[in-house]
């Protein structure tokens, strides 16, 4: 194994390591339990690509379409040993007098085809497609079923052997094409998820629980989306890195020059909408459907809920905290440009355009983790902020917003409905009151389910200890 496999590896468990400590010391005797199952896998290093070398899964690929030239070359040669010639004059009869009806020489020929196009395309031009492929594997069968057709089989005394050769090049096509459909573009797709360069290609977002040393996450229930990533360090420092404890992190240029004032048809629109999005949100919080996983120590129950497509898996956390209802919501929406002063996951935190004194769309961007692997995330949220039954609601939803930029080393995240509510306790504890997040998320792009699953898990639960921790110490 190579170093950089061997850091890659050792990131990564470091990582999930942590996750799962975490999730362990949260969870009484009466939880599930639950430990990610998600290992960093060879098939996972097989599919990246080092320092732009080619992939270990690729190399295997024209390794074995090099194999198939030989082992093809080899078994035409038996059949000339058989048949009592020697090389020169089964070169003479096959070769410089080819004809279709007696010469085997031209299966040898399809898979010196197969070799020079197979490599060109991807092994020298690196191409992604299976096309190429495709064509070579229909190309050598309706070749191989015409031969079958057209060979003389009465003029040779055992055929055992010329049957073995084209069968053998059959099936050596399928196996090229099944190993580069099903194995070196799923690696590849994946290992570009986890560890790729150039962020215009991501989609692969995770929730990664945060780590413990951070405290109580103030942040809008879109912006804990991460996204496991490469190693890169070099180029993302300037653009990605914060200090800690630094309150005056700078929104970009890019990003301040592209917001532009709303038209009154916009402003219509984004109200509508916004106003939909507290009626959504509390159906979330009364409806039945919600299943239980898990409770704390604290007493916090972590539920979950299957929507229809695409909202699918949706899960929620309760539990009570020492505020009141209405403060705290309050101070969670209001507060959204001092995120970035003491809550390490945010890095960039501003209102965009503030549609009514409850409604507003704003920009937030999430620091990387993991050395790297967990890469930066900025949203467009549009939040909408009041009371709705017996819940004080902060609601929001990503937007499209198509006059923002993508930015370099930042990927675009996108949620569905979610909010934080608070309701006051029915003992009337007007210090108290109970609390609770709901996470919507669209993921994209390749993340086995249920890593997503228990990572968004411990996330939640990690979240209401910060909580806890952020309120203790603003009463100080």
């Amino acid at each position: 194994m190579s170093d950089d496999e061997r850091q890659i590896r050792m990131a990564a468990e470091a990582i999930l390591s942590g996750s799962i400590n975490s999730q362990r010391s949260s969870v009484t005797q009466h939880s599930i339990t639950r430990t990610p199952d998600i290992v960093l896998s060879e098939d996972l290093i097989a599919g990246a690509r080092y320092n732009g070398r080619m992939s270990h899964v690729r190399r295997s690929f024209c390794l074995f379409v090099t194999f198939d030239l030989l082992l093809t070359f080899l078994m035409w040669l038996i059949c000339t040993m058989i048949a009592g010639q020697s090389l020169k004059t089964a070169f003479i009869d096959q070769v410089v007098h080819y004809h279709i009806k007696t010469s085997l020489f031209d299966i040898v020929m399809a898979a010196i085809c197969r070799f020079t196009v197979l490599l060109l395309f991807y092994a020298l031009l690196y191409v992604n497609h299976w096309i190429i492929i495709a064509i070579s594997t229909a190309a050598t069968c309706v070749f191989l079923i015409a031969k079958v057709f057209a060979f003389d089989w009465l003029s040779t005394n055992q055929p055992v052997f010329q049957v073995l050769l084209i069968i053998t090049s059959f099936v050596l096509a399928w196996a090229e094409a099944w190993f580069f459909d099903f194995r070196v573009i799923p690696q590849e797709i994946q290992a570009r998820n986890w560890f790729r360069n150039h962020p215009a290609t991501e989609r692969s977002p995770l929730i990664q629980a945060v780590s413990e040393s951070r405290q109580y996450s103030n942040v809008d229930h879109t912006s804990t989306f991460f996204t496991p990533m490469d190693s890169d360090n070099s180029d993302n420092d300037d653009d990605i890195s914060r200090k800690q404890g630094d309150a005056s992190m700078s929104i970009p240029t890019e990003v301040l020059m592209s917001v532009t004032a709303l038209t009154p048809y916009e402003v219509d629109e984004y109200k509508t909408k916004a106003s939909k999005l507290l009626q959504s949100c509390h159906d979330l919080l009364t409806s039945k459907e919600w299943k239980v996983e898990c409770t704390t120590t604290e007493g916090d129950v972590v539920s979950y809920m299957e929507l229809p497509k695409p909202d699918g898996r949706i899960v929620k956390i309760t539990g009570v905290v020492d505020a009141p209802a209405s403060t705290l919501v309050d101070w969670l929406f209001e507060g959204i440009e001092e995120q970035a002063s003491w809550n390490k996951l945010v890095m960039e935190s501003m209102k965009l355009q503030n549609i009514d004194e409850n409604t507003d769309i704003v920009y937030q961007s999430t620091s990387p983790q993991g050395g790297g692997l967990i890469t930066a995330r900025d949203f467009i949220i549009l939040r909408h902020r009041n009371k709705y039954g017996d819940y004080y609601i902060s609601s929001g939803v990503s937007i499209p917003a198509a006059g923002i930029p993508n930015r370099k080393h930042m990927i675009r995240g996108e949620n569905g409905v979610g909010c934080w509510a608070a309701e006051e306790l029915s003992d009337e504890n007007s210090n108290k009151c109970r609390f609770t997040w709901i996470l919507n998320t669209n993921l994209k792009g390749w993340i086995p389910q249920k890593v997503v699953d228990r990572t968004v898990s411990t996330a939640l639960i990690d979240f209401m200890t910060y909580l806890r921790k952020h309120l203790d110490e603003s009463e100080k």
